[in-house]
């Protein structure tokens, strides 16, 4: 009895080194595959297989800048989940029913030589390479696959110039949009359609990237599409920290993007300069380790909420 107790539990420690192998190696191929496709470095932070479900579970995606540019993350997806075709994979196919991909964060970088990230991908220069030479040359080889359905829930955008003189500016554009895709037919496509999908709904243009999703003829899904964006031409939030702790926070964020030209602490109001938008900054106390915070931003009389969600994002960053 003891023996057949020992041989289960050994049989049972084996089987999940197994699993654990791997989920490393999955995790491991995704990973390169995607540094492969983009020229971007790459890192996953959890990978989970279940052959039973026919599912794979993403955690943590992050994909960072090419060479060229600072060392930020580039796109930030703490979910994905597939459907996969398991049938097909024994016959040497790559086949998804349907992919879920939550993305957070989408940074668009510009670095000081003007230079754009998102345009300095291989998927984009592969595009303007082929466009260029009139296609005499071949294109490089597609990873060839067939995905049903993504699900594609956008956070926002992150923008970040350095081609300016002085401090970069930097704008946020939350989206909170969610679309739904079908017939993607290669790996460099899913990867534009990641990449160029929440830059568009940004309302962001003229980008070589934009090209490459259209390449095998993406359908969007209109009855799926959910908005979720507000409209507000202002930026709010609480922070469970004390005002004079988030006041203090929110002036150094603004003299990091900015000019200051008139602050009342005991009033909780930064009056700046930001990105050639007028930039009033409210700090009101809702408790004693509560606070509010409401960013507005004018150029020119107009809203310009995306400096405004800027100045908040970069007071998120000071208080980390």
């Amino acid at each position: 009895m003891q023996k057949r107790i020992r041989i289960l539990i050994i049989a049972v420690i084996v089987l999940l080194g197994l699993c654990l192998v791997r989920d490393f190696l999955i995790k491991s191929l995704v990973g390169t595959v995607a540094t492969s496709v983009t020229g971007a470095p790459t890192s996953i932070g959890g990978l989970s297989l279940s052959i039973l479900r026919q599912s794979v579970k993403i955690s943590n995606f992050k994909m960072y800048n090419p060479r060229g540019f600072p060392k930020d993350i580039l796109a930030d997806i703490p979910r994905m989940n597939v459907a996969l075709d398991v049938g097909a994979l024994l016959t040497g196919k790559i086949h998804l029913k349907h992919m879920e991909l939550d993305i957070k964060e989408l940074s668009l970088t510009k670095n000081k030589e003007g230079n754009l990230n998102v345009d300095s991908l291989k998927i984009a220069e592969q595009k303007a390479e082929d466009k260029d030479k009139k296609k005499e040359k071949k294109p490089a080889k597609q990873l060839a696959m067939r995905i049903d359905l993504v699900s594609l829930g956008m956070g926002r955008v992150v923008r970040r110039d350095y081609s300016v003189e002085g401090k970069p500016v930097i704008n946020v554009y939350d989206i909170n949009l969610k679309k739904t895709y079908k017939n993607i037919t290669s790996a460099q496509q899913l990867a534009a359609l990641i990449i160029s999908e929440p830059l568009k709904a940004a309302g962001i243009h003229g980008l070589k990237v934009y090209g490459v999703a259209m390449l095998a003829g993406v359908a969007v899904l209109p009855v799926a599409v959910a908005f979720t964006f507000t409209g507000k031409d202002y930026a709010q939030e609480i922070f469970k920290l004390s005002m004079d702790k988030v006041y203090d926070a929110g002036l150094q964020a603004i003299k990091n993007s900015g000019r200051v030209i008139k602050e009342d602490k005991g009033g909780g109001v930064i009056i700046a300069e930001v990105g050639g938008a007028k930039v009033t900054f409210k700090a009101k106390k809702v408790s004693e380790s509560s606070t509010e915070v409401t960013i507005s931003a004018r150029r020119l009389g107009l809203p310009r909420p995306e400096v405004a969600s800027g100045v908040m994002y970069q007071l998120n960053e000071q208080l980390k």
